[in-house]
């Protein structure tokens, strides 16, 4: 079936948004929208997003039903202030000496023996045994900044929110006319810390697995030829880890980095044919040329570790926003020019 058009108007530069999920770093998006939002250039008209960026997608739907522009910034800064507020120093709502360690306050910890077999023995246990009730703070944090009614029924945005179906390992897309609370925690859920969230009696977990975020919708809609991809896992990072630390950090970044590195480089393969001309005509009208942009974490949250994803003290919160805006504005400054122009991520050299 052939791809409709995107049907472009006069005015705003517009783009689609690709938000990655990463926990509190999440918070970095925060900046990186609150920047865009101030452009009057610039228009947003479709989100793809997984877990923390799903949460941020929703948000920016809902302040724009509120009050546009002034209402999304808006709307996203109280609802980080809710997820402060819901989780005290951390995702857990916790505040004592151990989650502190955990969520980095003490962050030489985690190379410690001692707290090496702290942390075997909490993979030993799932969350059906050590939080029975299926605690989750951020979905309180939701509830209280986001009705969903208006979404499904005004959102001025489309958004492709992923899952991971756990029976099928397959991704789920699930579109802005569905969404509840449920899908979006569904879209959050990590296995190691949260029960399954169950839609129409399927488990969902977190779409980060296979889809962070989905490129794939963004082609098959009648949304904007411009992409700009937001990522919170770095994709670059000089030295060697080498404690164990350092090793499970990396792990976590290249294992949440696959999905979206795996779609780049097929984007970047469909591109060149299309360049060359070398698709076939029956197959020309199943791609379309796409613009690929990027805001990488490479450089801005290089210093930071996993456990500070699961860190949600406000003063931390509002430092990765700051260092949000400063990486949308340097991105603003040598790239918005190039919207609608040509892209400004090399595909045939890799990603970033």
């Amino acid at each position: 079936m052939p791809i409709p058009p995107f049907r472009k108007k006069t005015g705003p530069k517009q783009l689609s948004l690709a938000l990655q999920g990463g926990g509190s770093h999440g918070a970095f998006e925060w900046g990186v929208l609150d920047r865009l939002l101030e452009d009057e250039n610039l228009e947003i008209r479709a989100v793809t997003a997984a877990s923390a960026g799903a949460m941020n997608a929703v948000c920016l739907a809902q302040g724009l039903i509120d009050d546009g522009r002034a209402g999304a910034r808006k709307r996203l800064d109280s609802f980080w202030k809710q997820v402060n507020r819901s989780g005290g120093r951390n995702v857990f709502g916790d505040t004592s000496i151990w989650t502190n360690a955990f969520s980095g306050g003490v962050d030489w910890l985690k190379n410690t023996p001692g707290w090496r077999m702290a942390e075997t023995l909490a993979l030993s246990l799932s969350p059906y045994e050590f939080n029975p009730f299926n605690l989750n703070p951020l979905h309180d944090a939701l509830e209280a900044e986001i009705t969903f009614s208006q979404i499904r029924e005004r959102s001025p945005l489309k958004l492709y929110i992923a899952a991971t179906a756990v029976r099928t390992s397959k991704s789920t897309i699930f579109r802005e006319t569905e969404l509840t609370a449920r899908h979006i925690m569904a879209s959050a859920c990590l296995p190691q810390v949260f029960q399954a969230v169950e839609i129409d009696g399927e488990p969902y977990w977190d779409g980060g697995f296979l889809a962070n975020p989905p490129l794939w919708p963004l082609f098959y809609d009648d949304t904007p030829d411009d992409i700009l991809v937001v990522s919170l896992n770095p994709f670059v990072r000089e030295e060697t880890p080498k404690t164990p630390g350092e090793i499970m950090d990396r792990l976590n970044e290249i294992t949440f980095n696959a999905s979206l590195a795996s779609e780049l480089r097929a984007i970047g393969f469909v591109q060149k044919l299309l360049d060359q001309g070398l698709l076939k005509e029956s197959a020309r009208g199943r791609y379309r040329k796409m613009l690929v942009h990027a805001i990488t974490a490479d450089k801005p949250l290089a210093d930071l570790s996993l456990a500070s994803k699961f860190d949600t003290e406000w003063s931390f919160l509002t430092d990765l926003k700051a260092r949000g805006r400063a990486a949308a504005e340097a991105w603003l400054t040598e790239c918005e020019g190039c919207i609608g122009v040509r892209s400004t991520v090399d595909l045939k050299v890799g990603f970033p």
